[in-house]
């Protein structure tokens, strides 16, 4: 039987450790994350599907101690997986399996290698990512590609919409290249790097609205960072803050203000951009009675 140990966390640490065991893999441990109380989890549980097929977990704070080496090495696995894991894994960790250590990364690797690959292909107003399956390396998000799967970006998708597009695209590439990967006959490409990108993590101060940017890059930044995310924001004169939660463009719509200008349009929230096209806002939040808003 082969056997395996798992990082994970997330959706995808839940959905993928599912596809393993669905394939016969003998999961020795599972290294997760304890939740953080600050952070919204909106997610599933590694932790307690880990817990409900009877899987020692561990949660260390710093995964690169000769604790969890040596307690690794006594699980005598075939395959370290890394499914949405957090931490990078250092060298001695990633060749303690006889077979090697994979990772399932959030996007179409070579492209958005780094952190948070989602978000930033919405901000980016990409019209499509997927999940790759692929080595891992001391470097992240480089080693050899395994496998692939492709997903949509519609319009006005919101980042939780794409991640869960993701999610089910990295169970099927797992689900579909595990049995060769098992019997040694995966294929491995190396991708181009240069080819490719790399972005870091993001804060919430991000998700500031620069009023002077146009239409489509606001409503991509409302998008890439909506709930369960911080939110897409600016803050008043007087220290009021509102957030915009949702929004579409209004090609059709002739803006009402020579500058850029949050107001009611009848029932409608709309919000006049630099560029001279219009958003509507179809949820937001925060203090405002709706009298025209210049904004800046």
């Amino acid at each position: 039987m082969t056997r395996a140990v798992v990082f994970a966390y997330h959706n995808v640490g839940v959905r993928c450790l599912r596809v393993l065991l669905a394939h016969g893999v003998d999961v020795r441990l599972v290294v997760t994350h304890e939740d953080n109380p600050q952070e919204t989890i909106w997610f599933d549980s590694v932790a307690q599907t880990a817990a409900d097929h009877g899987i020692p977990v561990v949660t260390p704070a710093n995964p690169n101690r000769p604790a969890l080496l040596a307690q690794l090495e006594d699980c005598k696995p075939d395959f370290l997986f890394s499914f949405y894991y957090r931490h990078m894994l250092n060298p001695a960790l990633l060749e303690a399996p006889r077979r090697g250590a994979y990772n399932m990364h959030g996007s179409l690797l070579p492209h958005y290698r780094g952190r948070v690959p989602v978000n930033w292909a919405v901000l980016h107003g990409e019209r499509e990512t997927g999940a790759t399956l692929h080595r891992m390396v001391e470097k992240p998000d480089a080693g050899e590609i395994v496998a692939q799967q492709a997903v949509p970006i519609l319009p006005d998708d919101t980042a939780h919409e794409v991640f869960g597009k993701v999610t089910l695209a990295a169970e099927m590439a797992l689900d579909r290249v595990l049995p060769q990967l098992i019997a040694g006959t995966a294929p491995h490409v190396m991708p181009d790097l240069k080819a490719g990108s790399y972005f870091s993590g993001r804060k919430a101060e991000d998700g500031r609205i620069d009023w002077t940017q146009s239409a489509q890059q606001i409503h991509n930044l409302v998008r890439a960072v909506a709930p369960p995310y911080p939110g897409a924001f600016f803050d008043l004169a007087d220290g009021r803050r509102l957030r915009l939660l949702r929004t579409l463009l209004a090609p059709a719509r002739t803006p009402r203000f020579a500058v850029p200008t949050l107001y009611r349009d009848g029932a409608d929230v709309c919000a006049d951009c630099a560029d001279g096209r219009v958003l509507r806002v179809l949820a937001w939040d925060g203090d405002w009675d709706g009298a025209p808003l210049a904004l800046s």
